[in-house]
């Protein structure tokens, strides 16, 4: 075992970044959020089947422990409650041209009103306002139409509006025309579309998956249930968000884009009687987290909620809701080691990805995974 530098106590750690002096924390400093990762150790495929990946278990300070991800339900407690994002990607990238020729490439991120998305497009500067696209294997005749409307600031993107009916919906022709699209660091992947989802992923939407969900099988669902760990659902569809690079030295300017989320009275329900009765509520991935704490942020209280999340969490963040979480291995200088780093503290999770390097783990979507143990958390 290797001996970590404690975590400041979250409280302590707060009042700590409220000082005047507080830009200069390396908490706050984007750099401080980096390390070096081998190419090889970034996943190109999954591990099959889903529940074989490997799994670095953080417990109190200094301890840890590599086991496997189908060993969850030793690792776990009767009366712990897993809340999942079951979200499902939607083949969201298309490959379209102008009505000269010229190929296009759309990711859609985000469905704002019937038919009309926030999409990123390629090349981005040649699509300015009115720009048309074409959609279909035949240029005289193409299946689908869409009209840059917007231009996005923040994200760059644009917002295309589809010529289509309104009684007709562009997901039945996404089947048809777009590609469930695979991060880009993923370049040579022979997995399946399906092996890119959750296998409980249920409500279309996402434009990437909720990759610490990727591990879950049938089997591994039916054995935690069986040693009495519940589990409850939510939806979070991932967007621009999620994975928009943060660019400010200053993390504390970084603005997270909305993303479209629900927390249902049942989930709700279950989360507080879970507590009650002395439970631990851990959440899968990242997106669950940001869900859960984000309704609670905006309430005060954790209710149910149906709309926009763009809570962005890093460290000196209160709690409310959550007490450990499963994740993957983060990009550097993301959104999201920053919110892993807000639950154990920063320098402890990169001497945790530094461990996981050296014993050769697999990194980012398709990679192997962390449970945060409520006890790392001093939850």
């Amino acid at each position: 075992m290797t001996s970590f530098e404690p975590i400041v106590s979250p409280d302590a750690l707060a009042a700590e970044l409220t000082r005047p002096e507080s830009a200069t924390h390396p908490d706050l400093l984007l750099d401080s959020y980096d390390y070096q990762l081998p190419e090889e150790r970034i996943a190109q495929n999954p591990v099959v089947p889903r529940d074989r990946s490997r799994l670095l278990v953080v417990e109190q300070a200094p301890n840890y422990q590599h086991r496997i991800f189908r060993d969850l339900p030793d690792l776990l407690q009767p009366g712990d409650l897993l809340v999942m994002n079951d979200t499902r990607v939607i083949p969201a990238r298309l490959y379209g041209r102008k009505p000269n020729g010229t190929p296009v490439e759309v990711l859609l991120l985000e469905e704002q009103t019937q038919n009309q998305w926030l999409a990123l497009v390629k090349p981005g500067k040649r699509l300015k306002l009115g720009a048309e696209i074409e959609f279909g294997p035949d240029p005289v005749d193409p299946i689908l139409k869409a009209m840059v409307i917007a231009i996005d600031e923040p994200t760059g993107g644009r917002v295309l509006q589809f010529d289509l009916p309104d009684h007709q919906s562009v997901l039945p022709l996404l089947a048809q025309l777009g590609q469930v699209p695979l991060p880009p660091y993923i370049t040579e992947s022979q997995a399946e579309p399906e092996q890119y989802q959750t296998v409980y992923a249920d409500r279309p939407g996402s434009a990437a998956a909720p990759t610490a969900g990727l591990h879950f099988t049938p089997e591994l669902l039916e054995r935690l249930e069986q040693t009495g760990i519940d589990r409850a659902f939510l939806t979070l569809h991932v967007g621009v968000g999620t994975f928009r690079p943060v660019e400010s030295s200053d993390i504390t300017q970084h603005q997270m884009h909305g993303e479209w989320v629900e927390v249902p009275s049942e989930t709700v329900e279950k989360i507080q009687k879970t507590k009650a009765d002395g439970g631990r509520v851990i959440a899968v991935g990242t997106t669950s987290v940001r869900s859960l704490e984000g309704t609670a942020a905006i309430h005060g209280q954790l209710q149910p909620y149906c709309g926009k999340t763009n809570l962005y969490i890093y460290p000196g963040f209160q709690w409310q809701v959550v007490d450990g979480l499963i994740t993957n291995f983060h990009l550097p200088k993301s959104s999201l080691m920053m919110l892993v780093s807000a639950l154990i503290g920063r320098q402890r999770l990169l001497n945790l990805y530094q461990v996981a390097i050296d014993e050769e783990y697999r990194f980012y979507s398709f990679g192997d995974a962390m449970l945060i143990l409520p006890e790392a958390t001093g939850g």
